[in-house]
């Protein structure tokens, strides 16, 4: 054959390089794990947190990045052929729509473009939604993230996705949200995260604009009714209850009424500005109140840390909001004492079950390296408390025992993190003061002003109390005040926290030596108890 009828030889497609290849089999198996992982979504019944970060976002991430490449290395392949052979470069294509195969070639290529862009649409989409979703925020950093998911879950507002009160609406926050996000995830790749998670979340967005949009300020009125359950350390777990009424009060305009009670702080017309010289807000120092008339009243603490005024005007000053209060809404990590009182008023453990509020607030208290260290010492010591102590009663009534061992694991395992060292101790709740400072902060009857006013800690500004009582009955409070169980004398302005610790039984505040086993009506013995020199 002659080479005058051989065919010409076209150059090699700019395609047939090495980084093209890859790409394009970087992108075909990421196109088919993510329609596999598709259509496992689709047909699953369980949620896995980690089958939409893989399906919406790290596999589209691969997918991008391998149709990438494959331009790249046409690219690359073009500049090569350039250097070594000039005339092997082929010619860019003509668009004729009149030549039926260019025609052909361009509707399938457009075609095809509509399909990649309506996937990469609702996939973006999809990554968009995903990475609000409680199962992102909450699972994906599983062991970071564990504390808060838990007690989330077990909190009021658990229905609530995380976003609407760490977000919000509008796009300014969520860029924020998602450059903070850039940052958490830096931290969690190169553990860089502190042990526990600090609080409270300094850039929050303010809650006039998150929580406000469900609690309508206009509507915070009246008063509400409180049933307080405790139960005593002793054997027979005695029970004691008060109930009184909370001043919750509000109104943020004149035409919802009075700004009263509780909610007076929350007045839009009252101005409530602060100073705190610790990092969870704890310790305040300066307040400065502006009222509807204008009036402007600074109160300064008279003990402990004092600010001189250069200080104040160097340090960051904070308008109050909801969250100063109401600091754990969602986050709530529930005290030994507290969860115990209150898994058996729920009856979710046996009061009848002698010492089952000591032991099982002790087996809660301790210090453990992990959960399931935790777990295992609770269920062995609760069994040899029974076993050992009440031998009979073992015997008869395994299954409560067996209950009250199970419910106190389940209160391990949702307020308490070892891993995480997070508890009620690193997250105070500062609604009340009974177990933390709380409403102490500020109304402690120490903050003075200038013109000798202090800010109030009168206990009827807030609640009223109805009655308050044992097994043995309720007796109806004088004056809608609380009567404490025994006179304290001088020591009734100490605030609760200072004596009564929610990990352990009462404790009292001077060291009583031998005369700590007498009974507090020894003492007490219905008169205002004064303490000497000695």
């Amino acid at each position: 054959m002659s080479d005058a009828i051989l065919p010409t030889n076209k150059p090699a497609r700019l395609f047939r390089n090495f980084i093209s290849f890859v790409g394009a089999a970087i992108a075909f198996a990421s196109l088919t794990s993510i329609l596999f992982l598709f259509l496992i979504e689709l047909t699953g019944s369980t949620t896995n947190p980690y089958l939409g970060i893989f399906t919406y976002v790290i596999f589209p991430s691969f997918l991008a990045f391998g149709i990438m490449l494959i331009p790249l290395g046409m690219l690359w392949e073009r500049r090569r052929r350039r250097k070594l052979a000039p005339a092997d470069i082929a010619a860019f294509p003509v668009l004729d729509l009149n030549d039926p195969r260019r025609r052909r070639s361009f509707l399938t290529f457009a075609g095809l473009t509509f399909i990649f862009l309506f996937m990469s649409a609702f996939g973006s989409y999809r990554a968009y939604e995903y990475s609000e979703s409680v199962t992102f925020c909450g699972q994906t950093c599983h062991t970071v993230m564990k504390p808060e998911f838990v007690a989330y879950q077990a909190s009021p507002h658990a229905r609530v996705r995380c976003v609407e009160c760490h977000v919000g609406g509008g796009a300014e926050w969520y860029v924020r949200s998602k450059l903070t996000g850039a940052h958490q995830l830096y931290s969690v790749t190169f553990n860089k995260y502190p042990r526990p998670i600090k609080t409270p979340v300094h850039n929050l967005r303010p809650a006039d604009e998150t929580c406000a949009q469900c609690h309508w300020p206009d509507k915070f009125w009246g008063t509400q009714l409180k049933t307080f359950n405790h139960y005593g350390y002793d054997e027979q777990n005695s029970p004691r209850q008060t109930r009184m009424l909370l001043n919750v009060g509000g109104g943020s305009t004149p035409s919802a009424g009075g700004a009263t009670g509780i909610h007076w702080h929350m007045n839009i017309a009252n101005k409530i500005t602060y100073v705190s010289i610790d990092e969870q807000r704890q310790v305040i120092p300066w307040i400065r109140v502006e009222d509807r008339q204008g009036h402007v009243t600074e109160y300064r603490a008279t003990e402990g840390n004092q600010l001189t005024p250069e200080q104040i005007a160097r340090m960051s000053q904070r308008r109050m909001d909801c969250v100063d209060c109401h600091n754990r809404p969602a986050h709530i990590y529930l005290p030994p004492d507290k969860a115990v009182d209150d898994a058996l008023a729920a009856q979710r453990m046996d009061a009848t079950l002698p010492y089952i509020k000591k032991q099982s607030v002790a087996l809660l208290s301790q210090h453990y390296d992990t959960t399931d260290q935790a777990l295992n010492a609770i269920s062995t010591g609760l069994d040899n408390f029974y076993r050992t102590t009440y031998a009979d009663l073992y015997a008869q009534r395994t299954d409560a025992i067996k209950t009250a061992i199970g419910e106190t694991q389940h209160i391990y395992e949702t307020y308490f993190f070892p891993e995480m060292r997070t508890d009620w101790q690193t997250h105070p709740n500062n609604i009340g003061h009974y177990y933390s400072v709380g409403c102490f902060r500020c109304h402690d009857g120490q903050h003075m002003s200038s013109d000798g006013r202090v800010v109030r800690n009168d206990c009827n500004v807030c609640h009223t109390v109805l009655d308050q009582g044992d097994a043995g009955g309720s007796t109806k409070a004088l004056n809608g005040e609380f009567r404490h169980p025994v006179a304290l004398g001088e020591l009734s302005k100490l605030s609760c926290a200072t004596c009564h610790k929610a990990n352990k039984p009462f404790q009292h505040p001077i060291n009583l030596g031998d005369i700590s086993q007498f009974r507090c009506v020894d003492c007490h013995a219905g008169k205002v108890w004064t303490r000497s020199a000695d």
